[in-house]
């Protein structure tokens, strides 16, 4: 059920470079990947990849999370003809935002929609466990009423080490203790039950994120991919070789790509690194960004000393978990493992994706075709009623919060601040041209003064259209939650709420409404209705 005509990127909600790429521009910064048009499968024919060792790792893996599908999906991977699809996202605790579930639907009804056509295809998860960003992975939120509640797992205790390594801890059960209140009743309960025997507090993040979606999706879960799994390691390995042996021509092409975003006028999402490699290392328990020096040699960013460039070859070569790609080479990488047919990406990986791509030309990796991720809404069909009792529109209330809580003011009785405010700058501008007359130097202190008495006309009207909602409390209630639950906090919905948390709401119909109603056209929101 969609808002019908919300277009994400006619609204504004989408970054400038993903919102050309809608329209049809900019294709060319992504070469040599291809921006899969909206309504469109992709096409030819799946580049050669031995991926039997890994299919059997994950079919080993995938069965310790509970996939029920695991050995046929593993299976189907290891044929070389079989289309992969490929979307991943951070192990964010108890599934991370709505969009990391929105993800993984998405993939498999990818898949799905190859498979129908005649061409066996199979989604994958790739979960980063690589990453360190502690604050990033430790963060839920949850709405209660028309308020927003925030949790975390409190400071980072071991900076640097990636979080695949790590356990949540014993602030997971104080987490639990403060859920409670607020997801009252027995789907609550038992849903939190179900929670807490993955996250524990000496369970490691990828392990309970894992054992979350498979036990979410069910049949139709991706097969999930670890980071760190030995079998992906040992894969990488030669093209992360590769890196370094070419890094000098790395570094020329993801530098002629900066400049040719920056000269298309779209913004840079990694901001440019002279010197660093697309690679860290892991060593000391502290995962460091590679720093290239003259004379054949490297630095650890934040770390003393220098090594031989040898040192890091032996590295990949003995011991390939220590050496993982950073965010421009992660995707080229992962393709050429994988032998990706379509990645599902965020804007803002799409946005990043038109640096990364260089490293897909200088390695003379397949390059796939690249799909924006749907985008998605949770709102209950109580909710969508009171949005429409309110005369309110969905696309109004996410781009415009502030007009449309004083719209519902001015039904309210609160509308005579306009007339007057139109009156008063019809006043003002009877006196720009004599002014100008007088003095040309005038003009602007003639245009400051007219918008700020217009910005001051503005605050009031807002805050009489305010007073004038609070008479009607019960609508105004009702706008509340419903902006809360729309906009938590002022941010998309998919953004902050978190995914995993979500169930003990909504319970089973959540994932099967996702799988029914997502819309995989991504200039569209889909607006789910469990």
């Amino acid at each position: 059920m969609n808002d019908p005509g919300f277009d994400l990127a006619a609204a504004g909600l989408l970054p400038p470079l993903p919102t050309a790429l809608l329209a049809g521009r900019a294709g060319e910064l992504l070469a040599p990947l291809r921006f899969l048009p909206a309504g469109e499968l992709p096409g030819g024919t799946p580049p050669a990849v031995d991926r039997r060792a890994l299919a059997a790792a994950l079919a080993t893996a995938n069965a310790a999370y509970g996939h029920p599908e695991a050995a046929a999906l593993a299976a189907r991977l290891a044929d070389p003809a079989t289309r992969v699809v490929v979307a991943g996202q951070q192990v964010g605790l108890f599934g991370g935002p709505l969009y990391t579930l929105v993800k993984a639907v998405a993939a498999t009804r990818w898949a799905e929609a190859l498979t129908a056509r005649g061409e066996p295809a199979v989604a994958i998860f790739w979960m980063a466990t690589e990453d360190h960003d502690w604050q990033e992975v430790t963060r839920a939120a949850l709405t209660a009423g028309d308020e927003v509640h925030h949790f975390d797992l409190g400071p980072d205790p071991a900076p640097l080490l990636p979080v695949g390594l790590r356990t949540l801890g014993e602030g997971v059960e104080r987490l639990f203790a403060a859920l409670g209140p607020l997801l009252p009743g027995e789907r609550g309960a038992a849903w939190l039950a179900e929670l807490a025997r993955w996250y524990r507090p000496g369970a490691r993040f990828g392990e309970a994120f894992a054992r979350l979606l498979a036990r979410l999706l069910g049949p139709r879960c991706p097969l999930l991919l670890d980071a760190l799994l030995p079998e992906l390691k040992a894969a990488e390995a030669p093209w992360q070789a590769a890196l370094v042996a070419r890094r000098d021509e790395v570094a020329a092409a993801l530098a002629a790509a900066d400049r040719a975003v920056e000269a298309a006028g779209f913004p840079l999402q990694v901001a440019p690194q002279p010197d660093a490699a697309p690679l860290f290392l892991l060593r000391d328990g502290a995962r460091r960004r590679i720093e290239w020096r003259p004379g054949g040699r490297f630095a650890l960013r934040g770390a003393s000393g220098e090594h031989p460039v040898a040192e890091l070859e032996e590295a990949l070569a003995g011991n390939p978990t220590v050496v993982g790609p950073g965010v421009l080479a992660r995707p080229a990488i992962q393709d050429a493992v994988l032998g990706t047919t379509l990645q599902v990406m965020g804007p803002g990986e799409v946005a990043y994706l038109a640096q990364a791509s260089a490293v897909y030309r200088v390695l003379g990796i397949p390059a796939p075709w690249v799909t924006l991720r749907p985008q998605a809404l949770l709102l209950e069909a109580r909710q969508r009623q009171h949005l429409a009792d309110l005369g309110l529109s969905l696309a109004r209330l996410l781009t415009d919060p502030e007009g449309a809580a004083r719209e519902l003011g001015e039904r309210a009785g609160g509308d005579f601040v306009a007339p007057v405010r139109e009156a008063v700058l019809a006043a003002l501008a009877a006196l720009r041209d004599p002014a100008v007359a007088l003095d040309a130097q005038l003009e602007r202190p003639f245009a400051k003064t007219r918008d700020g008495i217009a910005h001051s006309l503005e605050l009031f009207a807002t805050r009489v259209a305010a007073a004038a909602a609070r008479r009607d409390e019960g609508r105004a209630r009702r706008f509340a939650q419903l902006r809360a639950a729309c906009l938590p906090d002022g941010h998309p919905q998919e953004r902050l709420l978190t995914g995993g948390l979500l169930p003990a709401r909504h319970g089973e119909e959540l994932v099967a409404a996702l799988f029914a109603q997502l819309d995989l056209d991504p200039r569209r929101l889909s607006v789910i209705t469990p």
